[in-house]
């Protein structure tokens, strides 16, 4: 395998495609997974195995919006959903009245 194709295979490895979600404002203040507290105006976001402190952009197909949020949680623990997002996130990605939202995520770093 040449350098060119472990980058390749690396950054399609960083990619998903799902449903995202938001946190219920009853979180705001509680501790995450990470030992932080939980921040409803940052832009932060719960994923199921990506390492804490990941930055991830979250780019919606269907508008072009996108947000880039740092993992700080576990979650979200609902089937077919890939990425929880603070009501700041959300609302960067216009779904604050859907609640729910196709999205690309990337790792970053």
């Amino acid at each position: 395998m040449t350098l060119g194709t472990q980058a390749v295979m690396a950054h399609e490895a960083e990619t998903q495609e799902g449903i995202a979600s938001f946190y219920h404002d009853k979180f705001h203040g509680r501790t995450t997974a990470s030992g932080e507290s939980f921040d409803q105006n940052q832009l932060t976001a719960a994923h199921p195995d990506l390492p804490f402190g990941t930055e991830v952009v979250v780019t919606r197909p269907d508008t072009g919006r996108e947000v880039t949020v740092v993992i700080n949680d576990r979650g979200p623990f609902v089937k077919g959903r890939i990425i929880d997002l603070s009501k700041r996130a959300a609302r960067e990605l216009g779904i604050l009245n859907h609640g729910l939202a196709p999205v690309i995520i990337t790792a970053i770093n």
